[in-house]
């Protein structure tokens, strides 16, 4: 990754990357704590983090799912005026933090980030950092497209084990702004900005906070909140000189983007200031339509992966992540549906600044039991939590395809659970639709979503002609799946089509959907119907369509694993952008 700072969200001046070059050894035998490899790092291999080891990028490359794995690397500190914060923006999936031969911190969950405070952990001069990260096949655990077998099979790829992420060093003042949650009020063109403080002494009068509004260079407003018990909430105008034409809103079109500076003060002396941004923006449902800043949106997605061919679930540099935004422009959609991984901070800030729309999706567990449910519900929540505040971030996906709660549809028990999980992420975030079983079975929804691999359009508009038919519950499709679970009804949301397509060609060795197409007008012939059949149905409010890329076995994207188009983009942005046409 290049020097984009790795959550442009929350930045601070004085930071450093610990990506590059770590020592690393797998501990098949399980003899690391044991022998103490924290103290006494088995010397010999070398991993390029934030590369899984088994991808190439990483300089090694087997494939094989290794339970444990250690990685160790020495760094300086500079100053311990401040207190050193270490980040891990993903590791896959129990990891142990070891300081200077002793344990700092352990930490679950592979999808989210989390810290570290090092302050009397550390010295001037250089230390050293050791993980160790427990990775099981355990189907308790949020896994997403990762297999649990020794073999790809389906649609499930190469496991990745370890950091997985970038791992980065700040440092902070002793007292700091832990936390900001930042909500657009669109109507009443204003921002509310909720803050948490951290190590604040239980006599805290005098702390205050402020926020500080500009936007492209202009100071547009600042207003200050006293903190009480650690957090503030703070309220106030977008608009220049009051003026009510002077908000600039957040859109696809136009992602107009404020700059935040947020100060945090005791008295006259300031501690500490992060830098931020947000976008005015608003999505909301009314009927079965859904509203982006109150006017109908309409959704081109693409279902996005996120896998690259030498680094498998991490992107390989800043600048590959903004070409798969700046191509999925290019081929006319206006969104992507980030499917079964939480993607880089650093590509949602790009979707902020290009205004591509986002879904954000967790990884699927493959059971449901205690533990599973609770593996899933504190990750969940961590994810809701750390993406709110990326306007691009338009809606929630817990759950596809009945994964993790296979019984979903007579399972009272599971049934509650997506329900519990709909209402835990209602509770954090009122403004985003929810959907809580993405293709089928819906339980509580705020989008009925369908996927649907017919290949003719024909037979497409056949089955869909009639909408009270298609969501009475009395139509199956893809084998022997219903739109509902039982106990749950049709109550009049937005129908999106969010799984279609994945045509593949002939040629290649892997699949895709359906029959395999001979030639690019073939492909064309394939796409340019079953797309003309979701448009033209008048209750169907967006689709997203199956594939970006290739993954691995599967061959059906519109680009080849290396981002070369298959097909032409033109003709392919035509079909997209139809109904923008008089």
């Amino acid at each position: 990754m290049n020097e984009l700072h790795p959550n442009p969200q929350f930045r601070r001046e004085e930071w450093f990357s610990l990506d590059g070059k770590w020592d690393f050894a797998f501990d098949d035998k399980k003899e690391g704590e044991k022998n103490k490899w924290y103290e006494k790092f088995p010397k010999g291999t070398v991993i390029e983090v934030p590369f899984t080891y088994e991808t190439k990028a990483s300089g090694i490359h087997q494939t094989e799912h290794h339970e444990i794995v250690w990685y160790e690397r020495t760094f300086n500190i500079k100053d311990l005026e401040k207190h050193p914060i270490l980040h891990f923006e993903g590791v896959d999936y129990e990891a142990f933090i070891y300081v200077n031969g002793k344990l700092a911190a352990q930490h679950q969950g592979g999808y989210h980030a989390f810290s570290v405070n090092l302050q009397g952990k550390v010295h001037i001069g250089e230390n050293k950092l050791s993980v160790k990260v427990y990775d099981s096949k355990d189907c308790s655990q949020p896994r997403g497209k990762q297999r649990w077998r020794e073999e790809n099979f389906g649609c499930w790829y190469v496991q990745t084990t370890g950091i997985w992420k970038s791992v980065w060093l700040e440092y902070v003042s002793p007292i700091y702004i832990e936390h900001a949650k930042i909500t657009p009020l669109f109507d009443e063109q204003e921002i509310q900005i909720e803050i948490d403080t951290k190590n604040l002494p239980i006599e805290s009068d005098g702390y205050t906070v402020e926020a500080k509004i500009l936007f492209d260079g202009r100071f547009i407003n600042s207003f200050t909140a006293n903190i009480i018990d650690g957090s503030a909430s703070l309220r106030g105008s977008v608009l220049e000189r009051k003026d009510p034409w002077t908000m600039k809103p957040w859109s696809p079109e136009n992602p107009h983007l404020y700059d935040l500076q947020l100060h945090l003060y005791k008295g006259n002396e300031l501690l500490d200031t992060v830098d931020s941004y947000f976008g005015m923006r608003k999505i909301s449902i009314e009927g079965n339509k859904i509203l982006l800043n109150n006017r109908e949106l309409y959704q081109r997605l693409i279902l996005d992966q996120g896998y690259w061919q030498d680094s498998d679930m991490t992107p390989p540099s800043t600048e590959a992540l903004e070409e798969d935004i700046q191509k999925v422009l290019e081929l006319g959609y206006n969104g992507v549906r980030k499917h079964q991984k939480v993607e880089d901070s650093r590509f949602l800030y790009l979707a902020d600044k290009y205004g591509l729309l986002v879904w954000v999706e967790v990884g699927s567990t493959y059971a449901f039991n205690d533990v599973a449910v609770k593996n899933f519900s504190q990750e969940w929540m961590e994810i809701v939590k750390q993406n709110y505040n990326h306007p691009s971030v338009i809606t929630w996906v817990p759950f596809n395809e009945s994964w993790g709660v296979h019984d979903i549809h007579v399972n009272r028990k599971q049934q509650a659970f997506t329900e519990s999980i709909y209402y835990m992420t209602k509770t954090y975030d009122q403004m985003r639709p929810v959907i809580t079983n993405d293709g089928w079975e819906h339980t509580i929804s705020d989008i009925i979503t369908l996927h649907d691999y017919e290949e003719f359009g024909k037979a497409f508009t056949k089955r869909y002609e009639n909408k009270e038919h298609v969501l009475s519950n009395k139509m199956q499709f893809n084998k022997d799946f219903y739109p509902f679970a039982e106990n749950y009804a049709y109550k009049g949301q937005p129908i999106i089509i969010s799984e279609f397509g994945g045509i593949a060609f002939q040629t290649e060795e892997g699949w895709g959907y359906g029959n395999q197409v001979k030639d690019e007008e073939a492909f064309f012939k394939r796409f340019e119907e079953i797309h003309y059949a979701i448009q033209d149905l008048d209750y169907v409010v967006g689709y997203c369509y199956t594939q970006l890329t290739d993954v691995q076995q599967e061959l059906n994207g519109l680009l080849t694993i290396d981002r070369k188009p298959k097909v032409s983009v033109s003709r392919v942005s035509e079909v997209n952008t139809r109904r923008l046409k008089p």
